[in-house]
């Protein structure tokens, strides 16, 4: 998510859980004939807070036009942010409203809200539309129905880490209604859940297992095992509470020209050591194909010894200079280092609706272009930033929700299992947000791993403020927009069923800010952008760091006050609370935007690598 200049994304955020949580129900159920129902179940629970779903099911022989859920909490527990649905609270009861595309449900059918919330305790005394959650007391009760689910089908491994192993599997059929599904490793059962997906943890690394899933019915009913799936750990670390160590950052090919930026850069920051990857920023993509974005500076430009990553000059008649060759020297120098080919960006997304028309030959196009034969051996796969299927970025696209899997499966039948394939994706996850728009959970089973832009969340395109931080690692009282926080959008990717495994923290390498503000704390008012070296309201940290130092910090991240300018950017401590979240969460690492930001001796660099460990 990025243009020739600097990051921007309007959108964002979102919310909590997938996990292998056991069902916490206000009451057990789902639908009983002729009544509406509702399902509230605990997805994830961290002792200080939690994660949870409700899911309200049509089992009337009619439309229903509008829901509501209400429940109380205990004192010391509170929901805090919610999603695809609307809250209020008076004292310690909680009413939960339908947003305003899921209230018509038709015979049979189901929506679903998501939230998180804080304290130990749970909902008691559930109503959906003024009756009880359960359905008791309505005809056809629960006790009546004594037919089994069917057996769940297709189950399959969508992600694994040592510790750790996630499942997918296609939903049952039931006479009634399913309402849930039991995981067995083995004979014992490992997790209860409500939806078709699970992770598994608390194994061990480098050793085989057997799982097998069961669906159950409000009855108690439970359906014959599914076929089981056998998937050996990895070895070594990564489970929740283990994260995973990957260390990915751009490197923007126009940094050559104005921001003097060039891979001998990584090497003598000391860069080069602490990464595991690098996306090279970024391709083109024209006419429904991959395209270079800058041949010049990719595979012309000629370096003098003293430029070289090396310290061999180029010559005129060598069949590769530029970024590509300079390249290929610094993975000689790390022969673990990889680099991945990244393709669109803000301002390239705009040909990938030709593109999805038809994957294959935009997969074949990809491929002939990463893997030409003058440069095959300096990227190891390719990563696909689209700003955004199926919604609107820097123009608005409408490829429809399957668009990003159908590209993504094609690319990974193209690629093959030795080339990585991956994806920057919106970190919007608000209600019926840019998350929603697309099919991002059935797109993940081709992808290495997903980038959830974990930044500009907020900027002075919002010209009269509020002030908010661009990257908050959680919510904050007075936030701009519920669910615009790095928290949020982890939790709702998982709670669609997408590994943690899968899933990286973005850390902008610079800072967001206004002008014309008085006030020192987020929320105040402003008059326009701050002034910034390459574009207004925006700003790398090596420069923020000595110009405008932090004042303070909110949600995990922090801000700056200096004159009439607010800026809000990381700072090395703060990236090393990001990365213990990241390290709890189970995540496969960080990625960050971008190489050029940081200091001549790497600050962020070293602070997103220690604080992975």
């Amino acid at each position: 998510m990025s243009r020739p200049g600097g990051r921007r994304a309007m959108a964002l955020a979102g919310a909590t859980s997938l996990a292998v949580a056991t069902a916490l129900l206000t009451a057990p159920p789902a639908s009983s004939a002729g009544t509406v129902t509702a399902t509230c179940t605990k997805t994830q629970d961290w002792g200080t807070g939690f994660g949870g779903t409700c899911t309200i099911t049509n089992g009337t022989d009619a439309s229903l036009n509008g829901w509501t859920l209400e429940a109380d909490m205990p004192s010391g527990t509170a929901v805090t942010s919610v999603w695809d649905a609307t809250k209020s609270v008076s004292g310690n009861h909680y009413t939960f409203t339908n947003a305003g595309w899921n209230g018509t449900l038709a015979a049979g059918a189901k929506a679903s809200f998501g939230f998180n919330g804080t304290g130990p305790g749970w909902f008691t005394g559930c109503t959906v539309n003024g009756a009880a959650c359960d359905g008791s007391g309505g005809p056809g009760g629960p006790g009546d129905d004594t037919e089994a689910p069917a057996a769940p089908s297709g189950l399959r491994t969508t992600g694994k880490t040592a510790t750790s192993v996630s499942l997918a599997w296609n939903a049952s059929t039931d006479n009634v209604g399913v309402t849930g599904y039991d995981v067995y490793n083995g004979s014992a059962k490992a997790a209860s859940v409500t939806g078709t997906s699970a992770t598994v943890s608390g194994l061990s690394a480098g050793t085989a297992y057997s799982f097998t899933v069961r669906a159950h019915d409000a009855a108690g009913n439970s359906s014959p095992a599914s076929a089981s799936v056998s998937v050996t750990t990895e070895e070594g670390g990564g489970g929740p509470g283990n994260g995973g160590e990957k260390v990915i950052g751009y490197f923007a090919e126009w940094g050559v020209y104005q921001r003097n930026y060039h891979v001998k850069n990584i090497e003598t920051s000391g860069s080069a050591d602490k990464l595991t990857h690098i996306n090279y920023a970024f391709g083109n993509v024209q006419g429904g194909q991959c395209t270079i974005g800058d041949a010049y500076a990719a595979t012309d430009k000629a370096y003098t010894a003293a430029q070289s990553v090396d310290g061999v000059a180029d010559t005129w008649d060598q069949p590769l200079r530029g970024n590509f060759n300079q390249l290929r020297k610094l993975k000689k120098l790390h022969p673990d280092l990889k680099v991945i080919w990244s393709f669109g960006g803000w301002t390239w997304s705009g040909g990938f609706g030709q593109a999805a028309q038809n994957p294959a030959a935009f997969a074949e196009s990809c491929y002939n272009l990463v893997e030409d034969p003058r440069w095959a051996d300096v990227f190891d796969g390719i990563d696909i930033d689209w700003e955004y299927p199926n919604a609107c970025g820097l123009t608005c696209d409408t490829s429809g929700p399957e668009a990003l899997e159908n590209l993504l499966s094609a690319l990974r039948s193209k690629f093959g299992s030795n080339n990585l394939v991956t994806a920057a994706i919106t970190a919007d996850a608000s209600a019926g947000g840019k998350m929603d728009a697309t099919d991002y959970a059935g797109a993940a089973q081709y992808v290495d791993w997903y980038m959830p832009m974990t930044y500009d969340y907020f900027g002075a395109w919002a010209a009269q403020g509020p002030t908010a931080p661009h990257s908050p690692l959680t919510s904050y009282p007075g936030i701009p927009q519920q669910g615009f926080n790095s928290a949020d959008t982890i939790a709702k990717l998982k709670s669609k069923g997408i590994p943690a495994s899968k899933l990286l923290l973005g850390i902008g390498f610079y800072g967001r800010g206004w002008t014309g503000v008085t006030q020192s704390e987020p929320g105040g008012t402003a008059t326009g952008a701050a002034p910034g070296t390459y574009e207004a309201g925006i700003e790398d940290y090596k420069v923020l760091k000595g110009r405008c130092p932090a004042t303070g910090t909110v949600a995990g991240t922090a801000y700056a006050k200096c004159g009439s300018q607010w800026w809000s950017y990381d700072t090395p401590s703060t990236i090393g609370g990001k990365m213990t979240y990241a390290q709890n969460e189970g995540l496969a690492g960080a990625f960050f935007w971008e190489l050029s930001g940081d200091t001549a001796n790497g600050e962020l660099i070293t602070a997103i690598k220690n604080g992975l460990g």
